[in-house]
């Protein structure tokens, strides 16, 4: 079987967010697994590759859009540390700039460029995928979702798979900007996760337990009616993680390596985290780590609300993240406020992350919604406890503690309702056990011991695209 990956970013290539991540490694896994599949994007402004590493495929390759003919060169690489083809679309009109996404214009529903760049890519994918003789085409999120459309549109016979990663980003495009650049005929706004809904000869989403709360109206983001409708043609495949990017014994941003075996090890971290923020050491102080957009989404207005009280508790507050300016403000302010208790950097640092997963006792997710969640996966792989809501993703990796007569099992502690009081008192359940130290250790260990590599998903994926092919 020959399968295109078209997405908007790829890990390490160009990363935005968790999508790259998906992109980047999840091909890797199926290629060893004998799927032929090869992987494209933009080849944005930012993305900086070797010439002598780029191979030209074809120069000037058209499609119509806008009315007229638009042409792009197709260049060739290997997704880092693989044989992965990844084919990279250049054109300067629609991929210039060093920035993967542009700000929506709300008056129009998305802004002018932002709706040409990804329906642009789109065309030029469909294109691609000709070329190459694609069987499947495996699109990302909004930016590729109307591909299915447009292959349906044409008439090709390529199959289409949509994997929704966050129901909550749509693509909601002005009826009369999209007409012009695609020669439709559509009379409303244009939203692009719907028309691959209702297009896709599958949907799947990046958890099971996500897959099924996006039919109801609390998940839905009005289009559960939709999803319903293609109930079928819909499932859930849990996101892995790279092992070989997330590994804590072989992890070079941790200031001593560490696993299972040797969970003790892991204190050096801690030292080295509590130096860097709070120039002083206490190992019986907790730390609290979050690495997070900042969005309500990822429960940072739970986490506003009780900050009060987490101030008052004996307990170190990390927190690395960028987002929404309301929770920005406020976390800066708390830094200046509480400079012995909350250490805040506003941004993303990838070494930073590293070390907050290594340093950390205690990893934070509160989410409303939560498609998958690689923090909480990333967070036990590291031996950091988490303290999260059980909702999507969530729910489906980490284990509520159970402390038997014989056996402590659990990976984490879970509360079930979207109220502080529930989160807050989830916490403190974390922070009694923190002062048992054997139990606090077996929960650790627990966590390690799970197993988030890409085999077990990609072969659910492999058997999807059989399926699909039939």
């Amino acid at each position: 079987m020959k399968v295109l990956f078209i997405a908007s970013e790829c890990a390490p290539i160009i990363k935005v967010g968790g999508l790259a991540d998906v992109v980047g490694s999840l091909p890797k896994t199926l290629k060893a697994l004998g799927v032929n599949v090869s992987v494209a994007l933009p080849f944005y402004g930012a993305i900086n590759i070797k010439r002598g590493n780029l191979r030209l495929v074809r120069k000037n390759l058209s499609v119509i859009f806008q009315g007229r003919k638009e042409n792009f060169n197709l260049w060739q690489t290997f997704l880092p540390g693989s044989r992965v083809p990844l084919f990279l679309i250049e054109n300067k009109k629609y991929f210039s700039g060093e920035s993967v996404y542009i700000e929506s214009d709300a008056s129009s529903g998305g802004s002018k460029r932002e709706t040409a760049r990804f329906l642009f890519l789109s065309v030029a994918g469909v294109e691609v995928a000709k070329r190459i003789k694609t069987e499947i085409l495996h699109c990302h999120d909004w930016h590729t979702a109307a591909i299915p459309f447009l292959v349906k549109k044409e008439g090709f016979k390529i199959k289409t798979l949509l994997t929704i990663h966050n129901l909550g980003y749509q693509g909601i495009y002005s009826y009369d900007i999209v007409n012009n650049l695609l020669g439709t005929n559509f009379s409303k706004n244009v939203n692009c996760i719907k028309l691959g809904i209702l297009n896709a000869d599958f949907i799947n989403t990046v958890s099971s337990s996500y897959a099924l709360e996006i039919l109801t109206p609390r998940y839905g983001f009005g289009l559960e009616k939709y999803l319903q409708k293609r109930k079928k043609h819909l499932t859930g495949i849990l996101n892995g993680l790279d092992s070989d990017l997330f590994n804590p014994e072989t992890d070079s941003y941790l200031k001593k390596n560490y696993g299972a075996k040797n969970i003790k090890d892991k204190i050096y971290n801690k030292i080295y985290l509590q130096k860097k923020c709070f120039k002083s050491v206490n190992l019986e102080i907790p730390i609290l780590g979050i690495v997070s957009r900042l969005a309500d989404q990822k429960g940072m207005d739970l986490i506003k609300d009780l900050f009060t009280s987490l101030m008052k508790k004996n307990l170190q507050f990390i927190l690395l993240g960028k987002g929404s300016k309301e929770y920005k403000v406020f976390f800066r302010k708390a830094s200046k406020s509480f400079p012995e208790k909350c250490w805040v950097k506003i941004g993303f640092d990838e070494k930073l992350a590293h070390q907050i997963y290594g340093g950390a006792d205690i990893f934070l997710m509160p989410s409303f919604f939560e498609p998958c969640g690689l923090g909480q996966q990333i967070a036990m792989k590291y031996g950091t406890v988490p303290v999260a809501r059980s909702v999507g993703g969530i729910k489906d990796t980490v284990e509520p503690l159970r402390i038997g007569k014989k056996k402590i099992k659990g990976t984490g502690f879970l509360f079930q309702r979207y109220k502080a009081g529930e989160f807050l008192k989830a916490l403190k359940d974390a922070l009694k056990c923190y002062r048992t130290k054997d139990i606090w250790e077996q929960i650790q260990i627990n966590g390690m011991k799970q197993d988030f590599s890409w085999q077990k998903s990609a072969k659910k994926y492999k058997s999807l695209y059989k399926k699909i092919l039939k």
